[in-house]
């Protein structure tokens, strides 16, 4: 497909719900852009990111892996965990591939475009820094949490989150994306963990600021046990707003529907609920607010309709163009 011509659409995040979204969003004529987090650091990602000094993977595989136009054995092949093997096991291929082609270029960001070329990706995959970035999570008993696969263990109510090294600094393509937007997309994703790591990177929140683009955050369907625990769709706005200092998105997508009761027990094992959708303040914010029922099931979870959304958000980019 052609992107000349077509609207530029940023998207940023990380985890599953970013790979979801995105796997709706390329069928869609739109040239995309992610903007990946680079805080992980558990699992195979946290031990190449220590051993071979490079940012984690991880992230930034599942979102190659969501926009690329392969054969699905490929695509397992690159989801593919060791279960067994000296110095193999817990690694993904495609963690494993991603730090060889990183060592093979010399940098992480040519690394990961040289591999969306192999695995012909639809549209480009950026992290939003070249390094490798520490995340700190002050609760609000006053006690401080390193690491981002760390932070949600503790199960404490979170205060605020902040990065470390000093110096950090956003890419110069991430802000030139975000820069020639037409659409600027916030999630879905976790909150404290996956959506505030980016935002948090230097000259990222300033440069979404001054874009004329629409700016949309996608809220989560449900709580997160250990970051947004008991949160409605307006709690997770208001930190968005207390870690950047003011408004960033004009618009907000937030799901309306209650989920079976199947759902609701199995969630409710996990300390987790359907995010509230508590109208009058979310409205009161000033934003555009979209409330739709924007949810489907697998046999386990219940996931955002990444059709439904993206459909949303092409709605939201004809209203702005015309």
């Amino acid at each position: 497909m052609d992107d000349t011509n077509l609207p530029k659409a940023v998207v940023i995040g990380g985890g599953t719900g970013l790979s979801v979204l995105l796997r709706g969003l390329k069928k869609f004529p739109v040239d995309i852009t992610a903007i990946v987090t680079v805080a992980d650091d558990g699992g195979s990602s946290g031990r190449l990111r220590d051993e071979f000094d490079i940012p984690p993977p991880g992230d930034v595989r599942n979102v190659i892996t969501a926009l690329s136009e392969v054969e699905p054995l490929l695509e397992g092949l690159m989801q593919h965990r060791f279960k067994n093997g000296n110095g193999l096991s817990g690694h993904s291929l495609g963690n494993l591939m991603l730090a060889a082609m990183t060592d093979i270029t010399g940098d992480f960001v040519t690394g990961v475009r040289e591999m969306c070329r192999v695995l012909n990706v639809r549209g480009e995959v950026l992290p939003a820094s070249n390094r490798s970035i520490v995340l700190h999570a002050e609760m609000r008993d006053g006690t401080f949490v390193q690491g981002e696969s760390q932070i949600p263990k503790v199960n404490k109510a979170i205060k605020r989150v902040f990065l470390s090294p000093p110096g950090i600094k956003a890419l110069p393509e991430s802000l030139q994306a975000i820069r020639e937007a037409d659409l600027i997309v916030l999630g879905p994703g976790s909150l404290y963990t996956s959506i505030l790591p980016n935002l948090l990177v230097p000259g990222i929140a300033e440069e979404i600021q001054q874009s004329k683009a629409r700016k949309v955050y996608v809220c989560n369907v449900m709580t997160q046990l250990g970051e947004t625990e008991n949160y409605t769709a307006s709690d997770h706005v208001q930190a968005l707003i207390d870690h950047i200092g003011y408004k960033l998105m004009d618009t907000i997508i937030v799901n309306e529907e209650m989920i079976p009761s199947f759902y609701a027990k199995r969630y409710a094992e996990e300390r987790a609920e359907v995010v509230q959708y508590d109208e009058n303040r979310l409205k009161s914010f000033g934003f555009h607010v979209i409330s739709d029922k924007i949810i489907q099931y697998d046999e386990k979870y219940v996931r955002h309709d990444a059709k439904e959304i993206s459909s949303i958000l092409l709605s939201l980019l004809d209203d702005k163009r015309s």
